[in-house]
């Protein structure tokens, strides 16, 4: 697949780059992006939520009232589950969502997500470029010219560029990333790719080996 490169005002330029077909033209597997996705957001869960049982709560265990001759329902501890104040019973404990998933997998499912946005269309190559100092409005500048505004837009860069990241942090549609960075969830839910000219043999490097 080949792409014209684009420059940060909008206009082609004179150079195209080809797309390697074995990352950005195989045949998509949905569940295989499901569970990576999956995953991913798993693993962004703290699983630090905790409800005290019986044995922790504060309060006494002596029994409230007689075991019969009330005409009322049997009673213990002001601990019981049935009391306001009282313990949980099965409630949330600290734990890990996270699972496992084989390498080969997470590799088709950052593949399939690159090959339906090529197939989509929905993937521009941009010329290397960077900002002497990091200012929101060239960012958003830079999208207007692209044509993206208001679109989620995820920009894949070869190498970390302190500039860009905090041109594109304040924007809620916008995220910069690097291309060793890549994952199925911000492929997916972004719906454009700006690809840097230099981050294309990166990614390729990344996703072939």
């Amino acid at each position: 697949m080949e792409l014209a490169v684009y420059n940060s005002k909008g206009e082609k330029t004179a150079r195209t780059v080809t797309l390697s077909d074995s990352i950005y033209n195989i045949e998509p597997n949905d569940h295989a992006i499901y569970l990576d996705t999956k995953q991913y957001l798993a693993n962004q869960r703290q699983g630090t939520h905790s409800s005290k049982e019986k044995s922790t709560v504060s309060g006494s265990t002596r029994k409230l009232k007689k075991q019969k001759g009330t005409g009322g329902a049997r009673a213990g501890s002001i601990k019981s589950p049935l009391l306001r104040g009282g313990a949980r019973v099965f409630g949330p404990q600290p734990r890990d969502y996270g699972f496992k998933l084989n390498k080969k997998l997470k590799q088709l499912a950052r593949l399939s997500a690159l090959s339906y946005k090529a197939k989509d269309s929905n993937i521009v190559v941009l010329e290397d470029f960077s900002y002497d100092k990091p200012k929101t409005r060239n960012f958003v500048e830079l999208l207007e010219n692209l044509k993206l505004s208001g679109k989620k837009t995820l920009m894949v860069l070869s190498e970390s560029n302190n500039s860009l990241y905090l041109s594109s942090r304040n924007l809620k549609q916008a995220k910069v990333i690097r291309a060793c960075d890549l994952n199925t969830y911000e492929i997916i839910r972004a719906k454009n790719l700006i690809i840097l000219e230099g981050s294309v043999a990166e990614i390729e490097n990344t996703f072939q080996n």
